[in-house]
């Protein structure tokens, strides 16, 4: 591998999880920093033996920086929990990189959200219970990183479902916030609380958004903490299928079925597909 930094995703925490691009990075890297309080120390497993290890938990963005300036031929990696595009603060590293001219890329993670959903076996887009997702947080400490009308309360009244993140440690505040006035969740929303999802530790308590402070609390948890929130969390049924599948739906690649029939019929464009796969796999 030549001289490169990857930005790396880690995944939500199982050392499984990561990305088959991402552990090729891994075993081909000469330095990794990583945060121990974030990726399990499992994840090094991908690295060879002689990899130079630098664990970011106690660093400083400009300790991170100097081990870069410190190895302009090495392959580094720079492994961020889940995704990086998501609160993984490399806008910053990116930013360096092109000031310094050093090349680098950005590989994709799974999110803890897409960790969170599959641990609680959950499809986040129901149909007419929520077809919109909100990643946000509460602004706490680092309230001037958020513009206005981005905090929790500000979106409460779409009551669309949510993932909230790093707001652990005020479990009142969000609770509150998330039964603003006007709000569109009520106390009986449907709620998880996730802690350390995919990890062997991980906590996961369902609750609804009246009970939630006291969800979090019962954790004893302030870091590594999601909550989820939103109709499509509740335990029933779907009352309405997706459009994608049924039979009186037609798409670029299925026409409606026929009366009296669920049986798919390919469209002309389902057709040529079908063909050119076949003819590809014919001369292979």
């Amino acid at each position: 591998m030549t001289a490169m930094i990857s930005f790396v995703g880690a995944g939500p925490g199982a050392d499984d999880l990561v990305t088959l691009r991402g552990a090729d990075r891994l075993a081909r890297a000469d330095v990794v920093v990583w945060a121990s309080s974030l990726v399990p120390e499992s994840m090094l497993d991908h690295c060879r033996d002689d990899v130079e290890r630098h664990d970011s938990a106690t660093m400083t963005l400009e300790d991170v920086l100097a081990v870069y300036q410190a190895n302009p031929a090495a392959a580094i990696v720079r492994l961020h929990s889940g995704d990086p595009s998501v609160y993984g603060a490399i806008q910053e590293q990116i930013d360096w990189c092109h000031a310094a001219g050093r090349a680098f890329e950005v590989v994709p993670g799974v999110t803890s959200v897409a960790g969170a959903a599959a641990e609680i076996r959950r499809e986040l887009t129901i149909p007419q219970r929520g077809q919109s997702l909100v990643y946000t947080r509460l602004a706490g400490r680092t309230k001037a990183s958020m513009r206005a009308g981005e905090d929790v309360k500000a979106f409460a009244p779409n009551g669309t479902t949510m993932a909230v993140f790093l707001s652990g440690a005020r479990p009142d505040e969000l609770q509150a916030e998330l039964l603003v006035d006007g709000s569109g969740y009520t106390a009986a929303t449907p709620a998880v609380v996730l802690v350390r999802v995919t990890w062997p530790d991980q906590q996961i308590v369902h609750t609804t958004v009246g009970e939630l402070a006291d969800a979090i609390r019962s954790t004893g948890a302030t870091m590594t903490v999601l909550v989820l929130v939103g109709d499509v969390l509740a335990d029933v049924p779907a009352e309405a299928r997706s459009h994608l599948y049924a039979p009186e739906y037609t798409t670029a690649y299925r026409l409606r079925s026929e009366g009296g029939s669920t049986e798919g019929r390919a469209s002309a464009r389902g057709r040529a597909t079908a063909q050119a796969r076949g003819a590809a796999r014919r001369t292979r």
